[in-house]
């Protein structure tokens, strides 16, 4: 090896670590760590999670965006109230948020001697949000990483889109989908999103990242 190359070497110094910036679903992540690990509430706390993804792979944390839905205050005051503290704690921490209405649909459930009808809470724009920051910062080249804590295929499209985005800039992105998974309960459910590879994390990972703090409004 040349002196000029160990010269060159050292007025660069040590590679830089990949960029991740974590993605996270907050609704869909919920959904996961219930089914998984009997979870009654969103009790993680992304920032967390993304620190300790971050520290098993020697990657840097360049971003943490949180995405979810909230029941108004007319609908659920608790969970309205819950959201609304969760989710300014973590615009304090640094993560960029964005929060959409739940939107509510009828539906009509046939039994044997009737039938009965119930409000859904149904999220609008959340998916759609997720991708257009997913294609957005891959093109101003925010990270090396994109890890999304979600399953939700809907985001297939913009993974693939990503990965062109790659070609074009002549780089590598990676993309991950990251989600609990029970060493007891293997569900179908348990995937990840199609163009990105999985990061499944257990119960004693999740239970490292959970959110000590009390959003909790009392109840009446």
């Amino acid at each position: 090896m040349s002196s000029d190359f160990n010269d060159l070497r050292k007025e660069l110094g040590p590679p830089t670590r990949k960029r991740m910036v974590a993605f996270f679903d907050g609704q869909n992540l919920f959904k996961a760590a219930e089914q998984a690990f009997n979870v009654t509430f969103p009790d993680y706390d992304p920032m967390l999670l993304a620190r300790e993804v971050c520290s098993e792979e020697d990657w840097e944390l360049a971003g943490v965006r949180f995405y979810t839905g909230v029941h108004t205050m007319e609908r659920s005051a608790h969970w309205h109230g819950f959201w609304t503290k969760k989710l300014a704690h973590l615009g304090k921490q640094g993560a960029t948020v964005f929060r959409r209405n739940l939107r509510y649909h009828r539906k009509e459930v046939k039994l044997r001697g009737g039938s009965f009808s119930h409000d859904i809470a149904v999220e609008k724009g959340i998916d759609v949000r997720i991708a257009i920051d997913l294609i957005k910062l891959a093109i101003d080249q925010a990270y090396d990483v994109g890890v999304i804590f979600s399953q939700d295929q809907d985001l297939s499209e913009a993974a693939a889109e990503v990965k062109q985005i790659a070609v074009a800039q002549t780089r590598a992105i990676e993309l991950f989908s990251a989600y609990p998974v029970s060493t007891t309960r293997r569900s179908e459910a348990q995937w990840p999103i199609n163009h990105t590879e999985a990061i499944e994390f257990e119960e004693p990972f999740y239970d490292r990242c959970r959110d000590k703090r009390d959003y909790l409004p009392p109840r009446p």
